[in-house]
């Protein structure tokens, strides 16, 4: 027990340090974009006006109201005030809307998206990497080549692939949004199978980049355990051979589980590539959309809880790892 302690305090210290760090930059680099956002949303507002001194005017309320014409170090101070609070203050480039209004908006499309790709991927390419770690032969033989393939394929390239094979050349799916843009969202049939035909496309490049990674990395862990010592003996005592599989799998999925909590905490990372090749309403397409309107309060928003979120996920991830491996309680014993 005294043995664990230290080993969580050790990963808390790290989680700390690093999350401190990434919040700094989090705060720092978007606000190193060149440009001027604010004078953006005065040109939008003071657009046929020609008193320069009431452009002026407008300039200095909207510098005090996004904090622009303090120095640096206080903006800082405000912004932590203003997170602890759960107050990230307006989108720049969506004036009036609040930076929390926009995300709402569009985290729950990110979520339905990106969750269930990621769980799929991750059943099918376990299975299928465990069957040709099995069967061998001719499975294997064409599996891992595929596999290898598909893993190192990019996630834009596999999202435009589909974009170009399904929805522009056979049209059987649309190529872009949420749902068609002459509907209103609303709960209704003709709604809500818009919606899940605009979903094939990106949850497929999704779930087709992670089943290759998950099937290679499963393939090498089970011919790994299938080699151990202990298969060896356990078949020489005659135990049956469906008992020892079971015991062979369960082992080798203790680092894929790893690799599904990572992937679900950095789920707003790099498969974001879909939702903006899609023009899908997630927060892949709201960053982009913060990037080019300069929109420095939703782009650290955004990026902040991209960073709690594989943080998160890592601690966890640690610690119960910590729990469930044997390997790491008798390592913390000593």
């Amino acid at each position: 027990m005294k043995g664990y302690q230290k080993y969580f305090l050790n990963k808390l210290s790290w989680f700390l340090i690093t999350f401190v760090f990434a919040f700094l930059l989090n705060f720092i680099l978007p606000r190193l974009m060149p440009g001027d956002p604010v004078a953006a949303i005065v040109s939008r507002v003071a657009q046929g006006m020609s008193n320069t001194s009431g452009v002026q005017a407008i300039y200095e309320q909207y510098a005090r109201l996004f904090g622009t014409n303090r120095p640096i170090h206080e903006q800082f101070f405000i912004y932590i005030g203003n997170v602890a609070r759960g107050d990230f203050g307006f989108s720049i480039s969506q004036y009036p809307r609040t930076v929390f209004d926009v995300i709402r908006s569009s985290i729950m499309w990110t979520i339905a998206l990106q969750f269930p790709a990621i769980i799929v991927g991750w059943l099918i390419g376990n299975t299928l990497g465990a069957l040709a770690a099995y069967l061998k032969g001719g499975f294997d033989k064409i599996l891992m080549p595929v596999s290898i393939f598909v893993s190192n394929f990019p996630a834009f390239g596999m999202a435009v692939i589909l974009m170009v094979i399904f929805g522009v050349a056979l049209e059987w799916f649309p190529t872009s949004g949420g749902y068609g843009f002459d509907l209103i969202p609303e709960f209704s049939w003709k709604f809500i199978r818009s919606v899940i035909s605009h979903y094939q496309l990106p949850f497929w490049s999704i779930v087709l980049i992670a089943i290759g990674g998950q099937a290679i990395g499963m393939r090498s862990m089970a011919i790994y355990e299938l080699n151990a010592d202990y298969v060896k003996y356990a078949r020489f005592m005659g135990i049956k051979d469906r008992k020892i599989i079971g015991y062979v799998f369960r082992n080798a999925m203790l680092p894929q589980i790893t690799g599904l909590a990572l992937s679900i905490g950095t789920m707003v990372g790099g498969a974001l590539v879909a939702e903006i090749v899609f023009s899908y309403p997630g927060l892949g397409y709201t960053i982009l959309n913060g990037v080019m309107g300069q929109d420095y309060p939703l782009i650290s928003a955004t990026t902040l809880i991209i960073t709690i979120m594989v943080l998160s996920a890592n601690f966890l991830i640690e610690i119960l790892y910590g729990i469930i491996d044997p390997r790491i309680k008798a390592a913390q014993a000593d």
